[in-house]
């Protein structure tokens, strides 16, 4: 019976979002509480179903031989599933405020849950098939969040990122079609589906598909040279670019990438190759460029963004150690980035929501007056940083240790390019922090009439804070769950 609630768990916010422009709202707070009674819903369905473990292979629709849409919960499931069900309801009530008196509210919330729907069929993938289905249908459901406003801007950064998407996802089919072929099965396996005959016979050129599979679902993942979208698409409302960046089509990509690696393709297949030392040299110059790039932008969403471009080659830089460990550093990234990131994001909302001002240099003496805003803000910063004591430092910590448990010579220059990256970040987030709380005093008086906004944006705020000092110091529980991930125990 649990398995039907996966599906309950995927359709309900779809459904449930494709109602929100039909349903007559005489006041905004019905269609909030509306909206707000189906994503909570959806995440007590999915909390339900991780607490209760892993689950057999449920079969929705059968195409042709072996190629269906059907659901699993398995570790990975439970790690991106868990953080989405988490993260949603925040963003959604942060997005009540923030979107108060824009325009289109309905079409935004219609799309906006059911991408919330359409994250979770990624999560409960039981093969590569229905995984790229909700892949292709991310992409179009995100779409008109991102061009929202239905400015210059919007429709640029859109055809964009249609233009990138689309052929990340032409190369990411060519994986796919590959892994049916020759793979002994469709579905996920902790190990790789190949069978040794078919290694022997078609290694070399498996090698190259894995190469253009990882570029493909690499646009979503924003890797070096197909990165500049992510930027742009900061134009769309704050609630969308956070979870663009935090929850939902980033780590959609980095998702996909563990996938094919260590449930696709294999690690004991592709480790030593020259396609582990192409992608591994990618991931870490995408790491380093991020954190230039975001040292000189001074619009503060796209600061963040490039942020997000070198924060997610993290994730990607322990899936490519393509060992055990690197795997638990991937995870351990994917999820702590996660609350990190949002809450950056969703504090750089409240302060462009409060002020109509989005640069670094507007922030001048605003500490002192959103005191909730920028507290929360310094709070992901030095997470983001790597201090000890916050989650970034646990997950960087756990990435070194597998890049040094590997022997990989390439993967100790890896540790070069998080302790620079670690350098440039403290730059590109000290430097807001700084201007916040230690302005000149002509920025000090301008900023005397701005105040913190509403409990319903700086709830999210508070909570995200907590779980970057939380998992700081109490991450061991979580460490030990994504090692029996890593092992295949989970």
């Amino acid at each position: 019976m649990s398995q039907y609630w996966i599906l309950a768990a995927i359709l309900l916010p779809v459904l449930g979002g494709l109602l929100i422009p039909l349903l007559p709202f005489p006041q905004k707070r019905g269609m909030h509480l509306y909206i707000g009674a189906v994503v909570l819903t959806t995440s007590v369905i999915v909390w339900l179903l991780l607490l209760g473990g892993t689950t057999k292979i449920f079969e929705v629709v059968h195409f042709v031989n072996n190629l269906s849409i059907s659901f699993k919960i398995d570790g990975m499931t439970m790690v991106f599933a868990g953080l989405v069900a988490v993260l949603w309801p925040l963003a959604t009530l942060y997005a009540f405020e923030y979107m108060e008196h824009a325009n289109h509210v309905k079409a935004f919330f219609m799309f906006y849950v059911m991408t919330y729907g359409v994250t979770l069929g990624i999560a409960f993938a039981s093969d590569m098939v229905t995984m790229y289905f909700f892949y292709e249908l991310l992409t179009l459901v995100t779409v008109p969040l991102v061009m929202h406003s239905m400015n210059r801007e919007s429709i640029l950064a859109v055809r964009k990122y249609l233009y990138y998407s689309i052929g990340g996802a032409a190369f990411a089919l060519m994986g796919m079609i590959f892994l049916i072929v020759y793979g002994n099965t469709c579905e996920f396996q902790l190990g790789g589906v190949f069978s040794p005959v078919g290694l022997l016979r078609h290694g070399d050129m498996l090698l190259w598909i894995y190469f253009f599979s990882f570029m493909g679902f690499g646009v979503k993942a924003a890797v070096w040279p197909l990165s500049s979208w992510l930027p742009q698409a900061g134009v769309a409302p704050t609630p969308v670019t956070a979870l663009l960046h935090a929850v939902a089509v980033v780590n959609a990509g980095a998702f996909a990438i563990i996938r094919l690696t260590y449930y696709g393709f294999g690690i004991d297949f592709l480790r030593g190759t020259w396609v582990q030392d192409a992608c591994m040299a990618i991931t870490m110059f995408t790491i380093v460029y991020g954190c230039s790039r975001a040292v000189k932008e001074t619009h503060i969403k796209r600061r963040l963004a490039w942020s997000t471009v070198s924060n997610l080659s993290y994730i990607l830089f322990g899936a490519t150690i393509m060992t055990p460990l690197g795997l638990v550093g991937a995870l351990a990234h994917f999820v702590f980035h996660g609350f990190m990131k949002i809450c950056s994001f969703l504090c750089a909302g409240a302060f462009m929501h409060q002020t109509g001002k989005t640069h670094v240099y507007h922030m001048d003496g605003m500490g002192k007056q959103m005191k909730i805003v920028f507290g929360c803000f310094t709070v992901s910063a030095l997470g983001l940083m790597g201090v000890p004591g916050l989650a970034g430092f646990i997950s960087k910590w756990n990435l070194t240790a597998a890049a040094v448990e590997s022997g990989n010579p390439l993967a100790y220059g890896g540790i070069a390019c998080l302790l620079i990256s670690a350098l440039l970040t403290a730059i590109y987030m000290l430097n807001v922090v700084v201007r916040a709380y230690f302005p000149k005093a002509q920025a000090e008086t301008d900023a005397a009439a701005v105040r913190d906004p509403s409990w319903r944006m700086c709830l999210p705020l508070l909570v995200c804070a907590f779980f970057v000092l939380a998992l700081g110091f109490w991450s061991e529980p979580l460490i030990d769950f994504f090692q029996a991930v890593a092992l295949g125990m989970e």
